[in-house]
């Protein structure tokens, strides 16, 4: 599963679910990849089809292993080129949002919330790392 983490200014793009898993949830523009695709075109692609957005694509922010549902889910930073945004087929309504704005207990997965929270860890500490770990089933 590759993504973006889209920023305008001070605030993320976040796009609304139509889709099972995690119908009516929030989550980063992301999806699976199409064979032949690298992931910086498919983290592209995903973000133009959920949430018709055309970003600069930035630097790998996060590579989480999902191990439990045989996934990696990674996330590039990236800049909205403008905000000519719109929902696309998979999702219900697209929204950009300010860190104190986040639908924190409305996020569609742990891998989300996990990417979001490292984002504004950095951008508090001024300065954007590199983040791998493991997203473990809950007990």
């Amino acid at each position: 599963v590759v993504g973006t983490i889209p920023e305008w200014e001070d605030r993320i793009l976040l796009c609304k679910r139509a889709i099972e898993p995690r119908h009516g949830l929030w989550t980063l523009p992301a999806g699976f990849m199409e064979l032949g695709e690298t992931t910086a075109q498919a983290a592209l692609r995903e973000t133009l089809e959920e949430a018709k957005a055309r970003v600069g694509l930035g630097e790998v922010f996060s590579l989480l292993s999902v191990p439990h549902v045989d996934q990696v889910h990674v996330f590039y930073r990236a800049r909205l080129l403008d905000c000519d945004f719109a929902p696309g087929e998979e999702t219900l309504e697209v929204g950009l949002f300010r860190e104190s704005e986040i639908p924190w207990k409305e996020i569609a997965f742990r891998t989300i919330s996990t990417t979001l929270r490292h984002f504004y860890a950095d951008r508090k500490a001024g300065a954007f790392g590199f983040h791998a770990g493991e997203i473990l089933p809950p007990k």
